[in-house]
């Protein structure tokens, strides 16, 4: 299969995936339990398509019942682990198509093009539950249960890649926006580029994955190690993996910094830009495994 039609079938899953989301099963805020629970089994059933081992880590929280789907794909190489992770619920009453069906369908197309192409390395394609108010940033997230598991089981990671809005893109001049006054003279003024942001620590591991990109994407890039007092650095799953001493860092179009819709009813599926989150994924792809043409 030539490149062009790979990219058509990857934008063509994507947009579904978003469109069931945020269309047909609607918000998925934490007290939204029946969607979430359509939204969990839909995930499961994908990943259990796709070959993967799938697990479910479920967890109480004021009474009701919560879950992480864990899809596994094994590699040769036993001792290398890569987690990527994208949260499926909302805020209270927003469709959430960018925030964040947009992670989810990312996370899944990288399950099936793995599926189709092997690595070495073991891949976890884990949707987590609770990352959003009112749960942001307690031990309740779904993403802190899943990487305090790890610590517990001395689980020994490559590192974590967290994929919290990839869909919206905006090519005017002026439209990206950043949290402190001196970036817009370091990055561009577009937001016609994807984000790596991480912590310190995550460095290292976000150039290697940077530069694997780099090597065969079309996306433009740019990336971000500091510390977490910048607004917006450890505001999705990855910081949870920080607290047990983990590499991590997000992909992300940068959320509120660009997008107008954030967390609010306007977050729909007929925003986003679906042939530029597929030149995400095939990049994805393409930097952890050998490219499926």
């Amino acid at each position: 299969m030539y490149k062009t039609d790979i990219l058509k079938e990857i934008e063509a899953n994507l947009e579904a995936t978003v469109r069931l989301l945020s269309e047909k099963i609607g918000p998925r805020s934490y007290k939204d339990l029946e969607k979430l629970n359509k939204t969990a089994d839909y995930i499961e059933e994908k990943m259990f398509s796709f070959g993967c081992n799938v697990k479910r880590q479920s967890f109480i929280f004021t009474g009701n019942t919560y879950h992480n789907i864990i899809g596994e794909l094994r590699g040769n190489k036993r001792s290398e682990i890569l987690v990527i992770g994208a949260h499926y619920d909302t805020v209270p009453g927003t469709p959430g198509a960018d925030d964040n069906a947009s992670g989810i369908a990312g996370l899944l197309e990288l399950a099936r093009l793995n599926t189709l192409s092997p690595s070495s390395k073991t891949f976890r394609f884990v949707a987590f539950t609770l990352e959003e108010p009112p749960l942001f940033k307690t031990r309740h997230m779904g993403s802190y249960i899943y990487a305090k598991s790890l610590w517990k089981e001395k689980t020994k990671i490559e590192g974590m890649i967290s994929l919290e809005m990839i869909g919206y893109y905006c090519d005017r001049k002026g439209c990206q926006y950043y949290p402190l006054h001196f970036f817009k003279w370091l990055y561009p003024e577009k937001g016609d580029f994807i984000a790596f942001v991480g912590n310190i620590s995550s460095k290292a591991f976000t150039k290697r994955v940077k530069n694997a990109f780099h090597r065969t994407a079309t996306l433009p890039v740019e990336s971000l190690n500091t510390i977490s007092l910048v607004p917006g650095v450890d505001f999705s799953d990855h910081s949870s993996f920080w607290d047990f001493g983990y590499p991590a860092f997000m992909i992300t179009d940068t959320a509120f910094y660009r997008n107008p819709n954030y967390h609010t009813a306007g977050d729909e599926a007929d925003t986003l830009d679906y042939k530029r989150m597929a030149l995400l994924i095939y990049g994805l792809k393409s930097a952890f495994t050998p490219s499926p043409s």
